[in-house]
């Protein structure tokens, strides 16, 4: 997949993490969005012929990080980290915070702290391409469960997505697709966009394929944590429309948290 200058190729790695490479044909140079699992990055460059130079860590969990020594130890790519997982990625060649910026080739990217699903998530913005990597943030029709902070933390962090363009490409760190399709079908069982990205992920899963990335403008009409201001996702966490949306979200994340 193509998107502007960039190149993408997505796979998945170990049950459902989604592995992706970002490729810039103008001057060679490959990132991997973290490494769930070295195997199937290492497959993805050998069948894209791509040479990989960067790795880009998302966040410090385990099915985000488990594969990187070995595929730098097979590529000598260069580790990018978030500054806030230093500890627990101690040889990163950089460690980058908010508002510092990434490269990848001829490719740049904004770096943004969306904390929520950890303290030390980040996001890296690719305005020239339209493309985002969201981690474990903001997922196709869902987002991340919240582990080190109040939600409201998450809330925020996903407010800086729902500003990017309706055609930016969301790309998220596992397939959770059809388990949040179930989810927000029970908040929204009458919205028509919900009802054909619903049948699209299944139709997708039968042929062998996943729904991510996504646009933000499909995320904009379907996922429900996205659609908090919505009179109908309020109603359905027994909340006044009109409210504080913000309330509506902790609700909806407490609601998905039992579903």
């Amino acid at each position: 997949m193509s998107a502007g200058a960039a190149e993408t190729r997505t796979f998945l790695c170990r049950s459902d993490n989604v592995g992706v490479l970002i490729h810039d044909p103008r001057t060679g140079a490959c990132a991997a969005i973290d490494v769930p699992e070295a195997g199937p990055v290492l497959r993805a460059l050998d069948e894209t012929g791509w040479r990989l130079t960067d790795i880009l860590v998302t966040h410090r969990h385990g099915d985000h990080i488990e594969g990187i020594p070995e595929v730098r130890r097979a590529t000598g790519a260069r580790l990018t980290a978030p500054e806030k997982a230093r500890e627990a990625v101690p040889d990163a060649d950089v460690y980058v915070r908010e508002g510092d910026r990434v490269r990848v080739g001829a490719l740049e990217a904004e770096v943004w702290e969306t904390p929520g699903h950890c303290l030390d998530h980040v996001t890296y913005w690719f305005s020239g391409a339209e493309i985002v990597f969201a981690g474990d943030t903001l997922f196709t029709l869902g987002c991340g469960r919240v582990m080190e902070s109040p939600p409201e933390t998450l809330w925020r962090s996903l407010q800086r997505f729902d500003a990017l363009p309706d055609a930016t490409q969301v790309f998220s760190g596992h397939d959770y697709v059809l388990s949040n399709a179930r989810f927000a079908r029970a908040v929204e069982p009458g919205n028509a966009a919900l009802e054909a990205r619903a049948a699209e992920a299944e139709r997708a899963r039968t042929e062998g394929r996943f729904l991510v990335p996504s646009t933000m403008g499909a995320e904009r009409d379907a996922n429900p944590f996205l659609r908090v201001r919505e009179p109908t996702v309020a109603h359905a966490v027994d909340l006044p429309a009109g409210g504080d949306p913000a309330s509506v979200f902790v609700a909806l994340r407490a609601w998905k948290n039992r579903f």
